[in-house]
């Protein structure tokens, strides 16, 4: 009663009086309910909310907003609401004072109240501002409310005043009058947004993300993204349409903290494992405590069982708190699920009682609206910060991934492939992604669980216990089936790490696939690992199969044994249809975690995999960072010193190098020298700190510059890679082309050093790549020079000339410290001191006379090597630079050939090279380009006949079946629910039950056959497409594998493969089954109530608008996103192939923000496919929402004519269409985007190919060629169309056994020569006869497989010896290793563990440079055909070697004819003939004496190498 005396002193007004609220036909409250609850409820929540708003404020200061004209009026309002509250506390008192009544205490507390909230209101709004709010939720919620509740009120008076005017208290009506105006105008104020604050990022942004700057309205309907969503529909989107990324999203941001975390768990392990190891009870040694503990006594200690470092808890340190937020949503939305079959239980409960007031089945709908309207919005904010926290942890691993692999050891490089190392980035770091938007059903399912079966007690009672034991059955079946499902996960992560591994390494060494006709060996094995990706695919599709039976069946067994239970336990158990659809209801609630759970958990285990993947990667060894010192010791002369120096590749393996004690002074140039494999490049490694030190110690005094043997190039132009990341300094940067003999080339290039490089330097020779890698040292400008035999590939006359101008003691380096590895001998006697290397040891050292004076090893293998060593010293070296593009082939495809350019070379170079060159010209690479518009229908038809026509329409039958049963049965009881009831009970229940089990067991049966003809389906296709799209990349020539980064050809073979075999068979059978129940469900409401016929259409049209809309741009903008991320994945490989060279310049800051960037530019398109999904999810949700209400308000207008039963099953099916409809947009949407896939696989079908691998009638004698005569007549080649011939009218015979030699200058045509040979260019005018056959008339591999050439670049694969040098397997053992002998290999291999075996890791890394080339002379000598091509095949290997390789050639191949593309004349001077090319012509073509008494151009050429 205390209440009652609180509003009115004599108690007149009651706090609550059910007869006025509920049981009457014109429903109000009472006065003192809405003086006190309703004007309190706001108050109590706004002073709920400071608190922590407040401090949340001060932690997230955004800077200072100046006072705006919209500040100004909230503030005014603000003042003028908190001036009327006082009023009506001062007007009590004044009524008290001179009026007859003393006023209730209510008229005083609640404006008081009200008044000092309004005040707090005011002061939060000056507080914003301050701190740089510019649109705030929590006073929005507020007024909103004041609002609502005012709302009551205001009616009430309305009211009031109409029936009994005499209560009306003038003043106080005014002041609430006015006090309601100004909440709807602050209400209105509050959904503005304010300017963005000083100095915000907003305003620096040229397209700033327009999510800061949104209203709070705005941010939770996700009205933001209209303009994009405009943009998108009517064109399509560009690169330049997309905002910039949040502050907080990006990458400079996310990934250190990642990384911080990381460390500190790092160390953490650290010190537990050495107080464990230095803990003195924990040895059995005595430790005595003063003395340090020697290293051999940790040693002895027991192995304790290391704990690892959790990169869990990093995760969750750095991700959880923004993360935690999505929980607060969650369960509220969990909460509010549960509405939806409560009001439907009122609803029926109301149509039944035709006794209660029309009012009340109004009041049920529009709370059922306004519930599942915030439940929507309350849904999208969750999925929205889940998705957001998926892509920061995206961004945080790749960031986290490229760091450590900048710093990782060999030994461990070597147990990660490119490969693996690539995955982590892009599977591993996708499957968190997919993970943090499920993973709070671990706990929201139980809840929902709990709840479900809570409410379901309430209804049926104890028989629910029936259908938790159904429920409790299946766990166990589905966690068995998880289980599974990961054993076969990781085992074809395992297939699918070595096919991508296997497939970048053929893309890396295409052109000698294509050389050696091996492609159908490599596409075999391609296809076998393939097979066995698919054999496990298969296992998990029939796995899947049961799962999908197990979860589409489960809430209809769980419903079927519950109603059985309950009907039959007592025959007075009714089944009406208030407790059918109710539970219906319910148990569809309880479908969705019951779903989800067992998907949540082999997400789990997916991603638990990939945790355990990334730890390992995170968790290996780095370089010893202190390994190298680079202090300069005061005072001291020596530049480089080593001290007793051992150094191993890893720590397991024996050493390479060892004793070494080398002390280097300050501006020396120092030689290396000694045979393949003695360690040469080694000692480089070690000098750099890439090797594991074990003892000694080593100083480099300086920075370091380094040239690795196998140059690494960058893909971007000639100036960026010499330049590398230095800035322009014009003067030096000529110097140094000149000095490296550039200046010729960049007259070739099309767009001079504008010209871009493709991947690896492929439109560079080799020659022009070392010395392009030579120029980018000199360039940077270091105190130490490491030179790793940078003259080895290029000719002899020009490594002169940059011996000369830039490494020699007259060149630009001459006052720097520079160690050259080399092994052209006539550079020794200018070399201050020579270094001579023997197995790993130094076993000489002095300058070239005290060498040659003692008489050692170094001396006698000077005498048997050294040519005549006298080069006429007054001859001009200035022309020696006059080089076209070294072996026109690599660099013609980018524009005019060599001859077009001679003419312009006499405007003088500099001009040149810098106006007359566009850079469009100099374009190679193209870049993957998004597709737009609409997918094809021909897309949908390709994926369909891959699957086979006739398995899709089974699979078509078996849904429509499935779907149809499911309609049915739900009619069926709806019928059992109107049955009469006879003395308390149904009586024909039996037969309505049996009926219910059967149509359900039906379902049971079609289900399973759909989902397994669709697997089955998935797998044919999958098979097709990835045989097709491989054969059709392998067909093509190799100036497409120049053009095509080969990023986006592993992302094809990965990423878009990954997509077909995985996720497009799901999303249809997810696609197929959303529609057809948004169907069902339109079906049951029409047939319940016809007059929604009317709304259907309309919100149907919505509907579709708001689809199309979507798909428009999330299409486009998945296109975009996966354009953009193939430059990561190149970026990285790039970075991996050149990691050394990297860490030696100390670039590895500037390549991590390099990638950084491109991670960044990827998340661009994705943050906002995100944020397309979410606001069609709201704008979606609210047109299901729409038709929810019609139906129960239609439902609750025809109350008369319905009965029980259809509205219920009506409802019920309404309920779900929310749900079915989201689900049915986003699979539809994720079809368009994911089918993409296909068309990217399908896109090679399309490209140019190469002529017939085989020709169906081959008319070649079997032997074929038996002579090994070539005859060329007339011939011409040009690299494409609209380029000028590379190789113009040669016309030469050669008969069988002779041996003859190629020279030029670079750029002559001399490889270009032999390409056409191997019709790697076919010919464009001319032919060739090889014994009298037109080899134009030839199948490829007929032809290529008949003829053999040494390449210029080594290549290995990586598999064993024995697959390198015969991978059809067409050889015995014996002939294996007769090779292995010829090619002076045998003892290397005899002395391997594995010997044939021995496994070669990816490219060949664990030989050395020499050793490949021998194993290259091996692969020529199993084949042993007539014709032999060398194409300067010993370029990089020592004298010793060279002459070895020269020996057998001649003994092996004596009666054979042999061409060589020499760089060493010393090796053609015996040779039958030389044929001399100059621009692409013949110029000579004799016998080595004759030429050499001509004087011609071969006598210059023989007069730069010393030979005349």
């Amino acid at each position: 009663m205390g209440f009652d005396t609180f509003c009115s002193l004599d108690s007149s007004d009651p706090f609550w009086d059910w007869n006025r609220t509920w049981y009457t036909s014109n429903p109000d409250l009472t006065q003192c309910f809405q003086n006190t609850v309703l004007v309190w409820l706001p108050c109590l929540y706004l002073w709920m909310c400071a608190p922590i708003y407040l401090i949340y404020l001060r932690s997230h200061d955004q800077g200072y907003i100046c006072m705006t004209h919209l500040n100004k009026a909230k503030t005014a309002v603000g003042v003028l609401l908190w001036a009327i509250c006082w009023s009506d506390v001062f007007y009590s008192f004044w009524e008290g004072g001179h009026g007859s009544s003393i006023p209730a205490p209510a008229h005083l507390v609640s404006p008081l109240i009200l008044g000092i909230t309004m005040l707090l209101a005011t002061l939060l709004v000056q507080y914003e501002r301050i701190k740089g709010v510019q649109s705030c939720g929590v006073l929005l919620i507020y007024w909103l409310l004041a609002l609502l509740c005012a709302t009551v009120t205001f009616r009430s008076k309305i009211l009031q005043a109409l029936e009994q005017l005499w209560t009306v208290s003038v003043w106080r009506y005014t002041t609430f009058y006015i006090y309601y105006f100004l909440l709807m105008v602050s209400l209105f104020l509050s959904c503005l947004t304010d300017q963005p604050p000083l100095f915000s990022q907003a305003n620096k942004d040229p397209n700033p993300c327009p999510e800061p700057g949104a209203s709070f309205l705005s941010r939770i309907t996700f009205w933001w993204i209209n303009r994009l969503m405009v943009t998108a529909y009517w064109r399509p989107l560009e690169e330049k349409d997309l905002w910039s990324l949040n502050l907080e999203d990006r990458s400079h941001r996310v990934v250190p903290q990642l990384v911080l975390r990381w460390n500190t768990e790092c160390q953490k392990v650290k010190r537990t494992e050495q107080k464990a190891l230095y803990s003195p009870n924990s040895s059995n040694t005595e430790v005595k405590e003063d003395r340090a503990v020697e290293e051999s006594e940790i040693l002895i200690v027991r192995p304790q069982k290391t704990k690892e470092p959790s990169l869990f808890w990093a995760l969750c340190l750095t991700f959880g708190p923004y993360f935690l937020i999505s929980c607060l949503y969650k369960i509220i939305q969990d909460v509010l699920m549960f509405v939806g079959p409560e009001i439907l239980r009122l609803l029926i409960h109301f149509v039944n009682d035709s006794s209660a007031p029309a009012w009340r089945g109004f009041f049920y709908t529009a709370l059922l609206f306004m519930c599942t309207c915030v439940q929507s919005i309350i849904l999208q904010k969750y999925f929205h910060v889940c998705f957001v926290s998926g892509m920061r942890l995206r961004t945080a691993i790749i960031g986290a991934v490229y760091r450590k692999a900048l710093v990782i050891s060999s030994a461990a490089r070597r147990s990660s492939t490119v490969g693996e190392i690539v995955n982590l980035m892009s599977v591993d770091a996708q499957r968190f992604m997919d993970l943090i938007t499920y993973i709070n059903m671990i706990w929201s399912a139980p809840l929902q669980v709990v709840l479900a079966l809570y409410f379901l007690w309430q209804i049926l009672g104890p028989s629910v216990l029936a259908g938790v034991a159904v429920m409790v059955l299946m766990v166990p079946v589905n966690a068995v089936i998880a289980m599974k499902t990961k054993t076969y996960q990781v085992a074809q992560m395992k297939s699918k790490d070595s096919r991508i591994k296997l497939m970048n390494e053929m893309l890396n060494g295409i052109k000698v696939l294509k050389l050696y006709a091996w492609e159908l060996a490599f596409k075999d094995k391609v296809s076998e690992i393939r097979e066995s990706e698919l054999r496990v695919l298969k296992k998990a599709a029939y796995l899947g199969a049961v799962s999908t039976f197990t979860w589409v069946c489960a809430p209809f067994l769980v419903a079927l044994s519950t109603f059985t239970v309950y009907v039959l336990s007592d025959e007075h158990n009714v089944l009406d249809a208030q407790k059918a659809f109710v539970s219906l209801a319910l148990f569809n609630i309880l479908r969705f975690p019951l779903n989800m759970l067992p998907m949540v958990i082999s997400s789990m285990v997916q991603a638990s995999v990939s945790l355990k993947r990334l730890r390992v990667f995170l968790s290996h060894e780095e370089l010893q960072q202190d390994s190298v010192e680079h202090k300069s010791v005061a005072g001291s002369p020596y530049s480089i010193s080593i001290v007793d120096g051992v150094f191993s590749w890893s720590r397991a393996e024996p050493p390479t190098l060892k004793r070494l004690n080398v002390c280097i002074p300050d501006g020396s140039l120092v030689a290396l020298v000694g045979h393949v494999g003695s360690g040469k490049s080694s000692l480089l490694s070690a000098l750099l700190g890439e090797m594991d030190k074990l003892e000694g110690a080593v100083a480099v005094k300086g920075s370091v510059a380094y040239v690795p043997q196998q140059a690494w190039i960058q893909n971007s132009t000639l100036k960026d890679n010499i330049m590398f990341g230095q800035e322009r300094r014009e003067a030096w940067y000529q110097r140094v082309v000149e000095a490296c003999a550039l200046q010729p080339d960049l007259e070739v290039l099309p767009a001079g050093d504008e010209t871009e490089i493709g991947e690896k330097g492929v439109n560079l020779s080799g020659g022009q790549k070392q010395r392009v890698s030579l120029a980018r040292a000199l360039y940077c400008d270091r105190a130490v020079y490491l030179l790793d035999d940078p003259l080895s590939a290029v000719d002899a006359h020009v490594g002169k000339h940059i011996f000369d101008q830039a490494i020699g003691p007259r060149g630009l380096l001459k006052d720097k410290t520079r160690v050259l590895v080399t092994h052209g001998l006539s550079y020794l006697p200018q070399a201050d001191l020579i270094l001579v290397l023997v197995e790993g040891q130094i076993t000489e050292m002095g300058s070239y006379q005290h060498l040659m004076a003692t008489e050692g090893a170094f001396a006698e293998f000077l005498r048997t090597y050294a040519t005549v060593e006298h080069t006429d010293s007054n001859e001009p070296v200035a022309n020696s630079g006059t080089k076209g593009a070294e072996n026109g082939i690599d660099t013609a495809p980018l524009g005019q050939s060599v001859d077009s350019v001679s003419k312009l070379s006499q405007t003088g170079s500099q001009e040149l090279s810098k106006e007359a060159k566009h850079p469009e010209l100099g374009k190679l690479t193209e870049a993957d380009k998004a597709r737009t518009g609409q997918v094809k229908l021909s897309v949908f038809w390709s994926y369909l006949k891959a699957i086979g026509v006739l398995l899709s329409c089974i699979s078509l039958m078996l849904f429509l079946t499935h779907h149809l049963l499911s309609l049915f049965s739900n009619y069926w009881l709806s019928l059992w629910t109107d049955d009469p009831v006879v003395n308390g009970t149904q009586p024909n229940r039996k037969m309505r039950l049996g009926v219910y089990g059967a149509l359900g067991l039906s379902q049971g049966v079609a289900v399973l056959g759909y989902s397994i003809s669709i697997s089955i389906g998935g797998i044919l296709a999958s098979r097709c497409l990835h045989n097709s799209m491989l054969y059709d990349v392998l067909r093509c020539p190799i100036s497409f594998f120049e053009r095509t980064p080969s990023g986006n050809l592993v992302n094809r073979f990965a990423k878009e493969m990954d997509t077909i075999d995985s996720v497009i068979p799901s999303i249809i059978k997810m696609f197929m089954g959303s529609m057809l129940n948004v169907l069902g469900s339109c079906v049951i409401i029409l047939i319940a109530t016809p007059l929604v016929a009317v709304i259907i259409p309309v919100l149907g049209l919505l509907y579709f608008f708001v689809q199309r809309f979507y798909v428009a741009s999330s299409r486009q903008l998945k296109r975009l996103e996966s354009v953009s991320r193939s430059p990561i994945f190149t970026h990285f490989n790039e970075t991996l192939l050149g990691t050394s060279v990297i860490r030696a310049f100390g670039e590895q800051e500037r390549f991590i923000c390099e990638s950084d960037l491109r991670v960044d530019h990827n998340q661009k398109a994705y943050y906002p496919s995100i944020v397309a999904n979410r606001w069609l999810a709201v704008r979606l949700e609210f047109v299901g929402n729409c038709i929810v209400s019609f139906a129960a308000l239609l439902a609750v207008m025809a109350r008369e004519s319905l009965s029980p039963g259809i509205m219920g099953l009506a409802l019920s099916y309404a309920l779900q269409l929310t749900a079915s409809l989201t689900w049915l947009v986003r699979m539809s949407s994720d079809m368009e985007t994911n089918i993409v896939a296909v068309e990217r696989v399908k896109e090679y079908k399309d490209t140019e190919k190469e002529a017939e691998w085989e020709r169906e009638t081959s008319s070649l004698p079997p032997g074929w060629p038996t002579e090994g005569c070539i005859d060329m007549r007339g011939l011409c080649l040009r690299y494409r169309q609209d380029l000028d011939l590379a190789i113009s009218n040669i016309t030469i015979n050669i008969s069988s056994g002779e041996k003859v030699g190629i020279v030029g200058r670079t750029g002559a045509g001399k490889s270009s020569l032999m390409l056409g040979l191997f019709r790697i260019i076919e010919a464009a005018e001319g032919h060739i006869f090889i014994d009298g056959v037109d080899i134009a008339q030839l199948g490829l591999h007929e032809l290529r497989s008949r003829i053999t050439i040494i390449p210029q670049d080594p290549v290995l694969f990586s598999g064993s010896l024995r697959m390198n040098l015969d991978p059809f397997d067409s050889y015995s053992d014996e002939e294996v290793w007769r090779a292995l002998e010829y090619s002076h290999l045998k003892s290397f291999v005899s002395g391997l563990p594995g010997k044939l075996n021995h496994e070669c890791s990816e490219g060949g890394e664990n030989l050395s440079v020499g050793q490949r080339q021998l194993l290259c002379l091996a692969r020529a000598l199993l084949r042993k055909t007539k014709i032999l091509v060398l194409d300067e095949a010993t370029a990089a290997v020592d004298m010793e070697t060279d002459n070895l390789i020269q020996s057998t050639i001649r003994s092996q191949f004596d009666d054979c004819t042999v061409l060589t593309i020499a760089h060493r004349l010393n090796t053609i001077m015996d040779y039958s003939r030389v044929l001399v090319l100059d621009k692409g012509e013949m110029a000579e073509f004799d016998t080595p004496s004759i030429l050499i008494a001509q004087r011609g151009a071969f006598y210059k050429m023989a007069k730069d190498a010393g030979l005349v």
